[in-house]
């Protein structure tokens, strides 16, 4: 009730305002009453929130995290990409392109797989 009461002071005082100040202040003082009240309504909502606690609908952790794809489909994918690759690394640059492609690829992979295994093991904490 409070806070009605002083959302009614500052509606009372803003119109006591304009009619002293005049119809060129109107647009100022209206934006300044409402960005009192959108403060308001803001403190009003964040009690509500924080008095009704935790949300009981928020879903379990390894629901909010997935992985970046499975496994057999980064393994098609690398072959997809490390058959042409092949071609043009070692026609370009020879033994030294071919190696830094696969490495690339190989990286890849490892790096994916390390992802897993981590989301895994953050699962069962």
């Amino acid at each position: 009730m409070h806070e009605n009461h002083d959302i009614r002071q500052d509606m009372h005082a803003t119109l006591d305002a304009r009619r002293d100040l005049g119809p060129e202040y109107e647009a100022a003082l209206v934006e300044s009453f409402v960005e009192r009240l959108d403060a308001t309504i803001a403190a009003r909502v964040r009690a509500e929130v924080h008095a009704a606690g935790p949300s009981p609908y928020e879903p379990p952790l390894r629901k909010q995290r997935r992985s970046g794809g499975s496994p057999a489909a980064i393994a098609l994918g690398s072959l997809g990409i490390g058959i042409p690759l092949t071609g043009i690394a070692a026609n370009e640059a020879g033994i030294v392109g071919l190696l830094l492609a696969w490495g690339g690829i190989v990286a890849v992979n490892l790096a994916h797989a390390l992802g897993n295994w981590r989301l895994r093991d953050h699962r069962d904490y």
